[in-house]
């Protein structure tokens, strides 16, 4: 039962995977119901095949159900707001549904057959997610974890398993030949010499070495009689990358990012995904015709000054580019103050700046950049040099956010609210990175699913 527990990705995918089967069941019951309940056995035959009419209900489902943050990685929700979400969720993909069968009746479920489906989806998501929380919270059934490590490290994986404990249990932790404690000293469980004792007395089935300095204190013998016995080792930053989406770049060094896995760009995935944004940057541009001619107009009306806004941003490999935006601000915002994050309740943004913040629609002119070749669609957010400047100086490893081009949209955009500060930006890096090493189609689908999220819930904007 590894497979379930084994990380938070991991567990959403088999949420998904439940949802799926529990949707298309659903379907299929609400259509025999409504059909036997009447006798009309013959209509029945005229929704034949029916597995095409269920599928389609089933992926409405589940996208609206990503929509509303079901499957969040991190997220814990108690019973009541599962409910509430999932009852949320199958409104939507009611109203979702209408719309489509409008201009595809060929797979359209009946207007009573839907509302049987829906109930049935409603009841049994909901068994589904509180039950499998429930299962996860089983003391029999979470994945007992032994931290090897007591210092900062440790300490980060002990207060993440914490925060984070359905389908885990932190059995302890294993101090390493004195090294500094910052952990609870009664969860301290013995020394790296005892550790296959340990692990066994406890009923361990992983073990995260989280250690601040391994040169000198690693139980190599050890560790390896752990792995023998069929005890998993990880990496402690690799356990955070999973289990949180984002890197632990207090903990990296130049090894980490020679030797891991990621971190590789084909020559075919440049061009392929050079293709891709040029694809998306066209129609983008095409579908957002009727704004191009509209927010001009409203932004002037709102306010004095140039309609779009030009600044310096630092791109792939650190080179300069002149970035497009509607302007949001009024004109000659930092005439005085000079580069300034923007603050929330920012005075320097205009009534219209601050709507087009909120539903993304500056960034529209972003999409000339893209076709350029300035910008990908998907990538880190650009900075401006001032800023880029500074956090070099104080953030490790800053630079190595400009590997790749920066995108319109990113995963620390959509993982991560707008940032103003120096702890916001090095969150932000910690997603940045997380991405430039496992870049791939699927994390670039699930960058744009999670991007019409936040346009349609306004999250994020400043």
């Amino acid at each position: 039962m590894n497979f379930l527990r084994n990380s938070s990705a991991s567990k959403g995918v088999f949420l998904i995977a439940g949802d799926m089967v529990l949707a298309v069941s659903s379907a299929y019951a609400g259509t025999f119901l409504r059909f036997f309940s009447s006798q009309n056995f013959h209509g029945l035959k005229e929704y034949s095949p029916l597995m095409p009419r269920a599928v389609t209900f089933s992926f409405f489902v589940v996208i609206m159900c990503f929509f509303v943050d079901l499957y969040s990685i991190g997220k814990k929700n108690d019973r009541k707001e599962i409910f509430l979400k999932i009852l949320l969720a199958d409104l939507l993909a009611f109203i979702a549904l209408g719309t489509f069968y409008y201009f595809v009746p060929s797979v359209q479920l009946g207007r009573g057959i839907l509302f049987l489906s829906l109930c049935f989806c409603i009841l049994g998501q909901s068994l589904w997610h509180i039950g499998y929380t429930l299962f996860l919270g089983l003391p029999a059934v979470a994945m007992r974890i032994l931290i090897l490590g007591t210092g900062p490290i440790a300490q980060t994986m002990g207060n993440l398993l914490l925060r984070n404990n359905k389908g885990f249990a932190l059995a302890g932790y294993i101090n390493c030949m004195g090294e500094q404690i910052q952990v609870p000293r009664e969860s301290v469980l013995g020394e790296g010499e005892g550790l296959l004792d340990v692990a066994v007395k406890e009923k361990v089935q992983k073990i995260v070495v989280s250690l601040s300095e391994r040169r000198g204190i690693f139980p190599v013998r050890e560790v390896l009689n752990c792995k023998l016995q069929g005890i998993d080792i990880v990496d402690g930053p690799s356990f955070y990358e999973q289990m949180t989406g984002k890197l632990l770049i207090e903990s990296m060094n130049p090894s980490h990012l020679i030797f891991s896995d990621g971190f590789r760009v084909t020559v075919f995935r440049r061009h392929l995904k050079r293709m891709v944004d040029i694809f998306l940057a066209t129609a983008g541009i095409i579908f957002s015709i009727p704004f191009l001619l509209v927010v001009p107009a409203l932004i002037k009306l709102d306010s004095k000054g140039p309609v779009f806004f030009r600044q310096k941003r630092v791109g792939e490999g650190e080179r300069h580019f002149t970035l497009f935006k509607f302007r949001t601000m009024v004109d000659g915002a930092e005439k005085d103050t000079g580069p300034v994050w923007s603050k929330s309740g920012d005075s320097r943004i205009t009534g219209m700046g601050r709507f087009l913040r909120k539903t993304r629609l500056d960034e529209i002119p972003q999409l000339l950049n893209v076709l350029s070749g300035d910008m990908s669609f998907i990538g880190p957010r650009p900075e401006r040099p001032f800023f880029v400047e500074s956090l070099k100086k104080q953030i490790p490893y800053y630079s190595e956010r400009h590997c790749v081009k920066p995108g319109v949209t990113g995963w620390a955009q959509v993982r991560y609210e707008y940032g103003d500060s120096i702890e916001d930006a090095i969150e932000k890096l910690r997603y940045d990175l997380y991405y430039i090493k496992y870049q791939s189609v699927s994390l670039d689908i699930l960058i744009v699913l999670d991007t019409v999220k936040v346009i349609l819930f306004g999250r994020g904007g400043r």
